[in-house]
């Protein structure tokens, strides 16, 4: 059972949240600067300087697969290399090649036993990992290992990571990205979803109290907001236990069924229907933007026309600063609203049910 006023006593919400877990969040932009330091230390600039054969994105269990997929729109179809996306290092991988990997998990054998075949085939590997286990060990030779300076549990390393790869991706000359921009965005994001803020003015609560009792769809009106799209629904689903439907709004529109549910859900007709008489429930539609321009507008305009009521989501008619910025700015947003979510719901020790083990 949702309870919204929660949200609004800093007090009880500081003591539900026992373990810390919004302060961790906020330290989003203290963790991209301490891993662009880290990254600069060990001479990712010089190692990274030549742009490679192909570009492999290694991924295994937890928020990788959301920095690949966040980091492959970002460089999109025009990226003059190969980006592949992989669970396990190719067999063709080699001394041409860039590998970028992250784990939370230091004792994931598959993945020490894949970034040690790369190093030793010649390829450059950076990882983000914790400093101890087998992981670690094995980049010790070969490859550069940025560990986490800025202490937060685990499951919050989605920010480390992509500021690792962006930092990357800059020197092989992929991409253009002002990491310092992204650090101080991410700090401005979390002073304006500070616990002591209102609903009203708190993007974070608002967006967590647009979530509850709701099934929320988040459409993406461009490829990079789709991807960030699909960080928001794990983070619905981490902290909140909150089932999310993601897509691309193009393919949201061959959704015929859920598409006409978005539709009535949109025109203002369920204002006060319940969802027991709802099949399904309710349901909430997000329209998720990141990139500017001729065609983004024509697709935001022709969503909105056709979903009047929709919730849109564009961060850059807030902060601009690019695309790197405004992806990594709304992915952290939904980070805070899933845990103040979660916190109201009871389902990380708020009033209502448990707090999880972790």
């Amino acid at each position: 059972m949702l309870d919204d006023s929660l949200l609004d006593d800093q007090s009880r919400l500081t003591d539900a949240d026992a373990g810390g877990l919004l302060r961790a969040a906020a330290r989003a932009g203290a963790q991209v600067r301490a891993t662009a330091e880290a990254a600069a230390e060990l001479g990712v600039d010089r190692v990274f300087r030549d742009r490679p054969r192909a570009l492999v994105l290694l991924t295994r269990p937890g928020v990788a697969p959301a920095v690949a997929g966040l980091v492959t729109a970002l460089l999109g179809p025009r990226c003059p290399v190969p980006v592949v996306v992989v669970d396990d290092v190719p067999g063709w991988v080699g001394a041409l090649d860039v590998v970028l990997a992250h784990t939370e998990d230091p004792g994931d054998i598959l993945l020490a036993e894949a970034v040690d075949r790369a190093a030793r085939r010649g390829a450059r590997v950076l990882l983000t990992a914790e400093p101890d286990g087998p992981v670690a060990a094995s980049a010790a030779r070969h490859a550069l290992l940025v560990p986490p300076r800025v202490p937060v549990p685990q499951g919050f390393g989605f920010v480390r990571a992509f500021a690792a790869w962006v930092v990357a991706l800059n020197a092989l000359g992929l991409l253009e990205a002002d990491i310092g921009r992204v650090a101080d965005e991410l700090d401005r994001e979390a002073e304006r979803a500070h616990p002591a803020h209102e609903s009203f003015v708190n993007p974070a609560k608002s967006l967590a109290l647009r979530v509850a009792d709701r099934t929320p769809l988040l459409w993406g009106l461009d490829d990079v907001a789709t991807a960030v799209a699909a960080h928001g629904a794990a983070s619905l689903a981490r902290y909140s236990g909150v089932v999310a439907d993601v897509a691309g709004y193009p393919q949201a529109q061959t959704r015929s069924v859920l598409h006409r549910r978005a539709v009535q859900s949109t025109s203002g007709a369920d204002i006060f229907a319940d969802p027991e008489d709802e099949q399904g429930g309710l349901v909430r539609v997000f329209l998720l933007a990141v990139r500017q321009g001729g065609q983004a507008e024509f697709t935001r305009r022709s969503a909105v026309e056709s979903l009047p009521g929709a919730d849109v989501l564009e961060p850059a008619e807030e902060v601009g600063g690019g695309d790197v910025v405004c992806s990594a700015l709304l992915a952290l947003r939904f980070e805070l609203a899933a845990l103040y979510l979660g916190l109201a719901a009871g389902t990380l020790g708020g009033p209502g049910l448990y707090a999880p083990a972790v």
